[in-house]
């Protein structure tokens, strides 16, 4: 039972890792843009399989998912573009804003699955054997996803905290009237976001197809989780998401002996619940 548990622990930081990769995406729109995006699911399905789509046309699969997050940046900057900017032009409210994400959501995922279909797929990769470490068996992939999770944070802690553009952001996110009568480029913030939200969520989706498959509703299955992390950590605030994304992956994985798998996510979501019946802002100051 100990070896199980030790082992559903290491499935929930993989699951968590790519959580936070796309709650930390989520979080800045919310922050920054005061956008609650339903269809943030959709666009990480969408970067999984431009990267499967690069893969089988025979590119290494490091370069598939630079060239996934590459189009799926396209994308979100599409819709910023014909959409989210006339809408904040137009003072929309937040409820219409929500409708419209799921409409867009809608429309992304059956967008795939007209072009790709409906069925599970896979990468074009080798196998490779599991590695044993303190007597738990650990796929390469899902070593893999924590390292690149691990990589990713901490390049983006360094863009936050030690570039122009990451104080920028964080200015906007705590005050964005206040950021604009300062000289800060609005405009310009809102497309870094989207370039920043987009990368972390489609490289998220391409890990999640590493360790599990690529299928059209994946991002919406991880909608919830990702607003829990996101709700959970401090709205706006990208450190709390990558933490609340651990906790509730390895919770969900945890509860697997005891529940069954189908009652994962809901794990998740009691958890968030419980927390912010404590402590109604999440466990970490958010910008909102």
């Amino acid at each position: 039972m100990d070896a199980q548990l030790a082992q559903l622990f290491v499935n929930g930081v993989a699951v968590g890792s790519i959580i936070a990769l796309a709650a930390v995406g989520l979080t800045l729109t919310y922050g920054i843009l005061r956008l609650a995006n339903f269809a943030h699911g959709d666009f990480m399905t969408l970067g999984a399989y431009l990267t499967l789509l690069a893969n089988t046309s025979g590119i290494n699969i490091w370069l598939s998912m630079l060239l996934g997050a590459i189009g799926t940046v396209a994308a979100m900057l599409i819709s910023e573009k014909l959409i989210w900017s006339n809408m904040r032009s137009r003072r929309a409210t937040s409820t219409t804003l929500i409708i419209i994400s799921i409409g867009l959501a809608l429309f992304l995922r059956n967008g795939i699955i007209l072009i790709w279909g409906g069925s599970n797929k896979s990468y074009d990769i080798p196998t490779s054997p599991a590695r044993e470490i303190l007597g738990i068996r650990i796929p390469q992939n899902q070593l893999i996803v924590m390292l690149l999770a691990v990589i990713v944070i901490l390049a983006l802690h360094y863009l936050l905290q030690n570039t122009k553009i990451g104080k920028a952001m964080r200015a906007v996110a705590d005050n964005l009237d206040l950021a604009r009568v300062s000289g800060i480029d609005v405009d310009r913030v809102v497309l870094w976001t989207w370039a920043i939200a987009g990368s972390l969520t489609a490289l998220g989706g391409s890990m999640y197809g590493l360790i599990t498959a690529v299928r059209p509703n994946m991002g919406w299955f991880l909608i919830l989780p990702m607003f829990a992390a996101t709700i959970l950590g401090g709205i706006g605030n990208p450190y709390g998401a990558i933490a609340a994304a651990l906790v509730i992956g390895v919770t969900q994985e945890l509860s697997t002996p005891f529940l069954g798998s189908q009652y994962k996510q809901g794990v998740g979501l009691f958890i968030m619940i419980l927390v912010l019946l404590v402590r109604p802002k999440g466990l970490f100051k958010g910008t909102i």
